[in-house]
């Protein structure tokens, strides 16, 4: 389910036409239907909307044994680990066409790429 700040429709800064800018922001007015969570209005953020433990599938990678894993699940996340560590297992996902949710992998090999220098002579 994707939550929309309250009047997005109304404004084309809050994303009216910008999907970029169409983000939550919990409504805080003192007579704000949607924070009454009135019938008929947008959902609000709240304990309930989270998707069951069996669908998400997530897995979170430290390791090169975590990749080898990584191919059945849907969602793979990068774990907590130091650039030399990093440097191998995004070689390694690049090779197995893996993505990461919250990591940009070619960004990142990409400027830690040992840069050749050029002889000037």
């Amino acid at each position: 389910m994707k939550f929309l700040r309250r009047s997005w429709r109304m404004y084309s800064k809050l994303g009216k036409r910008r999907k970029s800018k169409q983000v939550w922001r919990k409504p805080k007015g003192r007579d704000n239907k949607m924070r009454e969570k009135r019938k008929g209005r947008s959902p609000v953020v709240s304990i309930g909307y989270k998707t069951k433990r069996g669908e998400r599938k997530v897995i979170v990678v430290n390791t090169l044994k975590d990749l080898e894993m990584a191919k059945k699940y849907e969602v793979v996340h990068m774990g907590r680990v130091g650039k030399k560590k990093k440097l191998e297992i995004l070689k390694k996902a690049k090779e197995n066409k893996i993505n990461f949710s919250n990591f940009n992998a070619g960004r990142f090999l990409k400027k830690n790429e040992p840069r050749k220098k050029e002889k000037t002579s």
